[in-house]
């Protein structure tokens, strides 16, 4: 039994000691790569619903920045992705467009702005269905997110049992 004892003791020093370091940095390192993941997802969404024409929404997300817009909080972790390109949440939920002049010249098929001109269109108002990119990306990278946390743990448990942190 003193032998027993012995050894639960050093087994809760040992989980204590890694719960306060390796482990806690191994957590912290997985978490942040997780995060990149996320961001990828987002990206990859983006492109797949062919959301932009250009590259400014796509490049913008970051993670942590103060102009994130989204905050994922599962389990005491959180997450904060976001960008700085105001019609983000826009594009993402929908949004009503209002009737409204924009200066400009037909060239051919196409419509050039010109802040200048005195000729333009007349757009009318109506509904722009939101795309869900993010709604979409979070939905795919749940599923990621719950096969690599199971994974880790496992790892880490494993590592713990075998005394080799």
């Amino acid at each position: 039994m003193k032998d027993f004892l012995k050894d639960l003791d050093s087994f809760v020093k040992q989980i204590n000691r890694v719960a306060d370091g390796e482990l806690k940095r191994d957590m912290a390192v997985w978490l942040e790569a997780t995060g990149f993941q996320f961001l990828e997802e987002i990206q990859r969404e983006i492109i797949r619903l062919e959301v932009v024409d250009t590259r400014r929404l796509l490049t913008s997300f970051t993670k942590g920045d103060s102009g994130n817009v989204w905050q994922i909080t599962k389990g005491g972790l959180s997450l904060e992705i976001g960008t700085n390109v105001d019609y983000a949440r826009f594009v993402e939920e929908g949004h009503a467009q209002s009737r409204r002049w924009l200066p400009g010249r037909w060239e051919g098929g196409s419509f050039v702005y010109d802040k200048d001109a005195k000729t333009g269109m007349m757009l009318k108002a109506k509904w722009i269905e939101g795309r869900h990119y993010f709604d979409n990306a979070l939905s795919i990278f749940e599923e990621i997110f719950g096969k690599s946390l199971e994974r880790n743990l496992d790892h880490w448990i494993e590592r713990l049992v075998g005394g080799r942190m």
